[in-house]
C-alpha cells in the first residue's frame, strides 16, 4: 500500500507503533523537507530518490515529492477478533466512504473499542484513504471481513453480545442502559441499517436531531455512539 503527501507521511511516521510496518520512503530528487527525511532516518528506513514522473505514475493523488510503501492491512477472522476478553465491538452495515471508516477507526483505537466488522462486498474496504484518515491508528485495530452480517449477528448473540443498533426511530442513547457486552452497529451514509441488521437488533437508539438536518455523518454518529456506549 502507498501512501503520500506530506502531511499524511509525517503524521505516520510520527504515530506508527511499529515501524517495521513501513517498508520505505520514495521521495523526488529536489525534495528537501528536513522534518519528514529526520523521522525517515530515526526510523531507520530505506530511502529512494526517483525523478517527479516517476513519482506521477505511483501516486493516485498529489505526493507532494513523497511515498511511503507499508504493509498491506490484514484482516483478522472472526475467530481472532472474538477472544475470551472481547466485550465491546462495532460493525459498519455497508459503508461507502473510506474517509467515514478511516475516522471511525480511529475513534475505535483512541476508546479502546476491541475491533470492527465489515461486509466484504458493497461496502469500503482498507485502503490509502483509510491509512491517511486514520493516521496510523489503522494497524492497532482489528478489523474483520464477513460474507453475511445478519449471520454474524446471529453468531455474536449467541456468544453472549447484545445488538444495538443505531436508527432515528429508536430510543435517545442518552436514556438507554447499555449492557457490558455489546455490539453498535452504524448503517451506511445513505441508507442506515439494512432491513435485516435492523430486524437483528435487540436495541435501537437513535441521537436526536434539533436543527434542519435529519442526519450526521456516519463516523460523527459512531463517536458519539461509542463514547456513550464506554461511558456507561
Amino acid at each position: 500500500m502507498l501512501v503520500s503527501g506530506r502531511n499524511n507521511v509525517k503524521e505516520i511516521l510520527k504515530n506508527f507503533s511499529s515501524k517495521n510496518m513501513i517498508k520505505k520512503a520514495i521521495c523526488s530528487k529536489n525534495f528537501n523537507e528536513l522534518d519528514i527525511l529526520s523521522l525517515i532516518k530515526q526510523a531507520n528506513l530505506p530511502l529512494v530518490y526517483k525523478e517527479k514522473a516517476e513519482l506521477d505514475r505511483l501516486a493516485k493523488n498529489n505526493h507532494q515529492g513523497i511515498i511511503l510503501e507499508v504493509q498491506d492491512f490484514n484482516y483478522v477472522s472472526f475467530e481472532d477478533l472474538i477472544k475470551a476478553d472481547t466485550s465491546k465491538l462495532v460493525i459498519l452495515d455497508h459503508l461507502e466512504d473510506p474517509h467515514n471508516l478511516g475516522a471511525i477507526v480511529r475513534t475505535v483505537e483512541a476508546s479502546g473499542i476491541d475491533g470492527i466488522i465489515i461486509p466484504k462486498n458493497r461496502t469500503t474496504s482498507v485502503n490509502e484513504t483509510v491509512m491517511k484518515t486514520s493516521v496510523g491508528a489503522l494497524y492497532n485495530v482489528k478489523i474483520c471481513q464477513v460474507t453475511n452480517l445478519k449471520q454474524t449477528l446471529d453468531k455474536l448473540k449467541k456468544l453472549g453480545f447484545w445488538i444495538i443498533g443505531t436508527d432515528m426511530t429508536g430510543v435517545d442513547y442518552r436514556d438507554f442502559d447499555y449492557p457490558s457486552k455489546a455490539v453498535l452497529v452504524i448503517g451506511s451514509e445513505g441508507f442506515g441499517m439494512s432491513r435485516l441488521v435492523k430486524e437483528a437488533c435487540d436495541y435501537v437508539v437513535k441521537i436526536p436531531m434539533y436543527g434542519k438536518i435529519n442526519s450526521l455523518n456516519a463516523s460523527v454518529a459512531a463517536g458519539i455512539m461509542i463514547y456513550e456506549l464506554i461511558r456507561k
